[in-house]
């Protein structure tokens, strides 16, 4: 039996990981993986590739690239959701902010830099046409961080995935200006490098086994309910996010990631330049 140390983000895009551990198809293939949660999001597991600490990471596509450009020795698998996220872009439930332009010059909370929270306020800002170079941060780690800092007046904004977020929004944590979705497919799968090259068949097992689950996941019997009551979401919530999602069992293309580098390199996120044969895995 091999052990595969594989982490994602505690949130719904990964229920069919979870599914396909526990009916234990993985172990039919004699693979014993390992899940880790991980609240922190995106800038956190590309540490845990980077450091060799996970195997491969269910993680956001411009985090990962960004990351690899600051010589993360990982590399892009495959496409694991191909639909775009969708970022709520919330204040706090009391705050005086009605609209997004007033959120010009305010402070953004952000995971860590490097998250999907701080490279997407740069996504953000430029599509409203605000100056990208004058963006401020405060770090508050994961969603509960935010909520105290928003709460506390250190930050005044937070952009984190909108369904995520739909509970805080509806008790009133959190009030919700808009959204932004990610202009490319949201979610890959990553792999540390020296992994993926030692690994090459086991690694061809665990996307076989992934891409079984995630390719008919939709059609499984009351799979709303199951979404629903896992995650702490309304009904009508879950299936307007099932209606968005479409899971993916197909490389990145090239096409797809220049179009991601462009973006990242007009914003002046990428540490060097990089090419698509720097971060996709060829298997």
């Amino acid at each position: 039996m091999k052990t595969v140390n594989i982490c994602g983000v505690p949130e719904h895009f990964n229920l069919p990981w979870h599914f396909a551990i526990e009916e234990g198809a993985f172990k039919e293939r004699g693979i014993d993986v390992v899940w880790k949660d991980v609240p922190e999001g995106t800038g956190k597991m590309g540490k845990l590739l980077q450091h060799g600490e996970t195997d491969l990471a269910i993680i956001l596509t411009e985090g990962i690239v960004k990351s690899i450009s600051e010589g993360n020795p990982s590399k892009i698998v495959q496409t694991y959701v191909a639909s775009s996220l969708l970022w709520g872009i919330h204040v706090d439930g009391k705050s005086k902010l009605q609209t997004i332009q007033e959120l010009k010059g305010k402070r953004a909370a952000i995971s860590r830099y490097g998250s999907g929270s701080h490279l997407m306020a740069f996504v953000h800002a430029q599509s409203q046409g605000w100056d990208t170079t004058n963006l401020k941060f405060e770090v508050v780690d994961h969603l509960n961080g935010a909520i105290k800092a928003l709460s506390e007046g250190k930050a005044d904004y937070f952009m984190w995935e909108h369904f995520t977020t739909k509970p805080l929004v509806d008790e009133g944590t959190f009030k919700r200006l808009g959204d932004c979705p990610t202009p490319w497919p949201c979610f890959v799968v990553a792999g540390n490098l020296h992994f993926l090259e030692n690994n090459r068949a086991l690694v061809q097992h665990i996307l076989e086994v992934i891409n079984s689950y995630t390719l008919e996941f939709k059609q499984i019997p009351s799979i709303d309910r199951t979404f629903a009551n896992s995650y702490g979401q309304r009904l009508e919530d879950i299936r307007e996010w099932l209606s968005l999602t479409v899971w993916s069992q197909q490389p990145l293309s090239q096409d797809v990631l220049e179009h991601v580098l462009e973006k990242l390199e007009s914003l002046g996120l990428l540490s060097r330049t990089i090419k698509p044969s720097d971060i996709l895995w060829e298997h």
